[in-house]
């Protein structure tokens, strides 16, 4: 979209919707609650209903058209679930056995909780829908980059008050209070392992953002970094325009650190060092190089980890890397699966199917309403068809996003901050289950979206080829040479 044409009325109400709704997302305790979901799909549905359709290209409709399948699928498995005449699945037979100690007649249902998997609906219907919002509105890289800066300042934002009432007010959230994780930061959230996801999210934001501004300082060639720190730290200017992006960043991972969550701590470091291979790719050219950039990667994450998330190391050196009560849950979901193989036991009933398959494994404090894995979770109440038509969608997604990331020269950063987030989501999510909790999925899917937005954009040329190098869309700031110092000519780094 040009610069001189006026944005249509439309297309900026459903930005201001999408920003408002990612940005706010995580507020009311990660939006747990029902009706807070609804909310959200109602806004997300006003959205799509003043989305920008007319820059799509075929390859976001090919997009809309997979989405389109799991929501077929979604809707022919919850009407197996909840109708009383089912066209395929059979009755639960917990109906006949209750009909019979009763000695009553039963209406028998598919679903081991009858009209649950209506009620659970809300969190997977917003996911699609702030998924297919956020491609929509990503068509215009303009709308998308300030999306990605609005949901990073929002994270900023939610980190300081997490640190704040970890410090000051550790015992209430929100002025509610505080029941578990006492002593562990959770920002907005209630879960320390959720607040973890996110705050890695908004870290990888931040850290493209940083990579960005490095990136123009660099001339073309290969890199010799120490050079480069050489010349940051020589010049005012150059700090300058790195001391933002590097502050947040800092913050956000001081947050996911003070969570103390072992997996989410450990995945947003990982997450950190595959964005930075990827996005300087083509500037580590080699296989030496290649590997030696991603050792030292490797080796900075961890001592990041080492020397800011202290109180996670001691987690790993009492508890381990793995849970044997986790372990034991997810061996009696996967016997829920092989008795539920085909429909499952209905959409948001695990808590009511777990206690019939509870291992003596499993510690018996507590109620055990989720599966501590979002994808056998999902398999255990939907079947494995659906299931692994989900998995299908994903690995699509994530596919394009690491294509767009290889691909785009400018806005590289777009369909890179959709990939590594929906990466680090999913993973995870395999142990924990922080893409069931809305507050950060909305989030998540939204970047996702707003990664396929511009993932699939059509190149600068008509032919669809890159006619330009990067080093010549990248330009260095006004009164700045290539190499960053002022008064020098332009140094090749080699």
């Amino acid at each position: 979209m040009t610069a001189d044409r006026p944005r249509p009325l439309a297309d900026r109400i459903a930005f201001c919707i999408l920003a408002g709704v990612v940005a706010l997302a995580p507020l009311p305790y990660g939006s747990r609650d029902l009706p807070v979901v609804a909310v959200w799909c109602g806004l997300l549905g006003i959205g799509l209903v003043f989305a920008p359709v007319h820059a799509l290209q075929r390859h976001h409709r090919q997009v809309l058209a997979g989405l389109s399948v799991v929501v077929a699928g979604y809707v022919f498995v919850l009407h197996e679930q909840l109708s009383v005449t089912p066209w395929m699945a059979t009755f639960n037979p917990i109906w006949e056995d209750a009909s019979k100690l009763l000695k009553a007649p039963i209406q028998p249902s598919v679903s081991i909780v009858r009209n649950e998997p209506f009620f659970a609906l809300g969190a997977p219907l917003a996911n699609v829908l702030v998924l297919t919002l956020g491609m929509l509105v990503a068509t215009d890289r303009s709308d998308a980059r300030k999306l990605l800066t609005v949901i990073a300042w929002a994270g900023s934002f939610y980190a300081i008050y997490g640190i704040y009432s970890l410090v000051l007010d550790p015992h209430t959230i929100l002025g509610r209070e505080k029941t578990a994780y006492i002593g562990n930061l959770t920002g907005t959230f209630i879960n320390r392992n959720t607040a973890a996801t996110y705050f890695g999210s908004v870290s990888i934001l931040w850290f493209l953002f940083l990579l960005e501004e490095v990136r123009k300082l660099l001339p073309a060639g290969p890199i010799v970094w120490a050079t480069l720190l050489r010349e940051v730290s020589e010049d005012r200017a150059v700090r300058g325009a790195l001391a933002l992006p590097f502050a947040m960043l800092f913050l956000c991972l001081v947050a996911t650190f003070l969570t103390v969550s072992r997996a989410g701590s450990t995945l947003t470091m990982l997450m950190l060092t595959v964005t930075f291979v990827i996005f300087f790719r083509r500037r580590l050219s080699g296989r030496k190089t290649l590997i030696i950039a991603m050792v030292g990667s490797l080796a900075v994450a961890l001592l990041v980890l080492h020397l800011l998330g202290g109180r996670v190391g001691s987690r790993f050196e009492s508890h381990g890397l793995s849970d044997s009560g986790r372990l034991a849950g997810w061996q009696s979901t996967l016997e829920i699966i092989s008795h539920h193989p085909w429909f499952g036991t209905g959409l948001g009933t695990f808590a009511w199917a777990f206690p019939a398959y509870r291992s003596p494994d499993v510690s018996m404090w507590g109620v055990w309403g989720l599966a501590h894995s979002t994808p056998l979770e999902l398999v255990a109440e939907v079947g494995i068809p659906l299931a692994v038509l989900v998995g299908v969608a994903w690995v699509g997604g994530l596919v394009l996003l690491l294509g767009g990331s290889f691909r785009r020269r400018r806005d590289r950063i777009v369909p890179l901050a959709g990939f590594s987030v929906a990466l680090l989501g999913l993973l995870h999510s395999t142990v924990d289950f922080s893409l069931q909790i809305s507050g950060y999925a909305i989030v998540a899917f939204g970047i996702m979206g707003i990664g396929l937005g511009q993932a699939m954009r059509g190149t600068d040329s008509p032919s669809g080829i890159n006619l330009k190098s990067e080093s010549s869309r990248e330009q260095p700031r006004p009164g700045l040479p290539r190499s960053g110092r002022p008064g020098r000519d332009r140094a090749t780094i080699t």
